[in-house]
């Protein structure tokens, strides 16, 4: 019989109330059940990725961006910490080599380049560029906020979704300084809030999530003979459920691993809508939109399974499970929502070693194991700086 293969989920979270870091789960996929292991503590662990090999995590904090080495058992060891030289950011992509890391800052509008070194450590910032302008929206107006940078298909341009400047942003390398160049601006009309954009398996079309008009956008991506990324604009599709009011907000997107499915979340609306993808054509068929028992869903994110679906509840303080039915277009919740506050993001990693027992302890006992361990920390701190000066 074959070996089943085991997982772990890291989850991010903002260091508000009761929350201290980064959150491993033990992965029943079969179930589609998380049980909780321990708390890495972290300073608003806001966002998290993976290198390109699968080895090392890395997560945003309120001091830069910090790498962790992922052990075969899926615990991670704190590597070293780059800081970005501004506010604690937003998102982050590599490029499609592993060898630039790219921040987005939402309290800043600032695009920090970062170099990744082979073994996965971080090196310095190699460059950082902040947008500028005025947004049509009232409260955002006084300033930009980048919420998504991805690296086109092509690992030609960095495209930096600004959803107070109603505009995608699109930059190059230059590889002579290795500092960033704009190009080009993919501009949209007033009160859209472009916030998170994907591109298709085989790189053709693009999909952009907007916060402000609750919908997916589907372009052709394409370089033009002029050498310049081109995205022309095919049409739209609502992600709001029957039960919308106006307060709505679309909040994250997701591509299934297979690049069948697009998902997407809706605060306010509180729902996960769910997407077909005519991979042929770009264009998507909603299977169905349905609320998901909690507030602020501040993320989606599918088990590698596919048939089961995890939402973070920011507002409510809970990450809810659902047993997915495309063909049925159902989603069934399939365990009790597990405590966890202010989560944030989350990732799916397979692991090497697995446990013999899920670990299973309560957010409450892991939060506080977490607390202990950075009151130790912030004491060395305090006495290094002391014999320091």
């Amino acid at each position: 019989m074959a070996k089943k293969e085991a997982y772990v989920a890291y989850v991010g979270t903002y260091t508000n109330g009761g929350s201290h870091g980064i959150h491993i789960y033990d992965v029943d996929v079969e179930k589609g059940e998380l049980f909780l292991r321990r708390v890495v503590p972290l300073k608003n662990s806001t966002f998290l990725t993976l290198s390109r090999n699968g080895k090392i995590l890395y997560s945003l904090a309120d001091e830069g961006v910090e790498a962790f080495e992922i052990q075969p058992d899926g615990e991670i060891l704190p590597i070293n910490m780059v800081d970005m030289d501004g506010m604690r950011g937003h998102q982050m992509t590599h490029d499609r080599t592993g060898k630039y890391l790219f921040v987005g800052g939402y309290h800043d509008g600032k695009i920090s380049m970062i170099e990744t070194l082979p073994d996965g450590t971080l090196g310095d910032q190699l460059d950082g560029v902040y947008h500028k302008g005025e947004g049509s929206v009232g409260e955002r107006s006084w300033m930009p906020h980048i919420c998504c940078v991805r690296m086109t298909p092509d690992n030609k341009f960095l495209c930096a979704a600004d959803s107070a400047l109603n505009r995608v942003s699109i930059y190059r390398i230059n590889p002579n300084t290795e500092k960033l160049q704009q190009v080009d601006n993919l501009r949209m009309g007033r009160e859209v809030g472009p916030r998170v954009l994907h591109f298709s398996e085989d790189g053709r079309f693009a999909y952009l999530l907007c916060e402000i008009s609750c919908c997916v956008r589907l372009y052709a991506y394409s370089i033009g003979e002029d050498g310049y990324p081109h995205f022309d604009y095919i049409e739209e599709y609502s992600t709001l459920s029957e039960n919308h009011d106006v307060y709505d907000a679309a909040v994250s997107m997701n591509l299934s691993y297979d690049g069948n499915y697009l998902i997407c979340s809706t605060a306010g609306d509180n729902s996960v809508t769910i997407f077909k993808v005519d991979k042929a054509s770009g264009k998507l068929s909603r299977i169905l939109a349905l609320p998901i028992a909690g507030r602020f869903p501040k993320a989606t994110c599918l088990f590698p399974d596919q048939k089961h679906l995890a939402v973070l509840n920011n507002a409510s303080n809970t990450i809810t499970t659902f047993a997915v039915d495309y063909e049925k277009g159902t989603i069934v919740m399939n365990a009790r929502p597990q405590t966890i506050h202010n989560p944030n993001c989350m990732i799916f990693n397979k692991i090497e070693k697995a446990p013999e027992v899920f670990r299973n302890v309560s957010d409450e006992e892991a939060e506080k194991e977490a607390a202990a361990i950075m009151e130790i920390r912030k004491k060395k701190r305090s006495i290094s700086l002391k014999q320091r000066y």
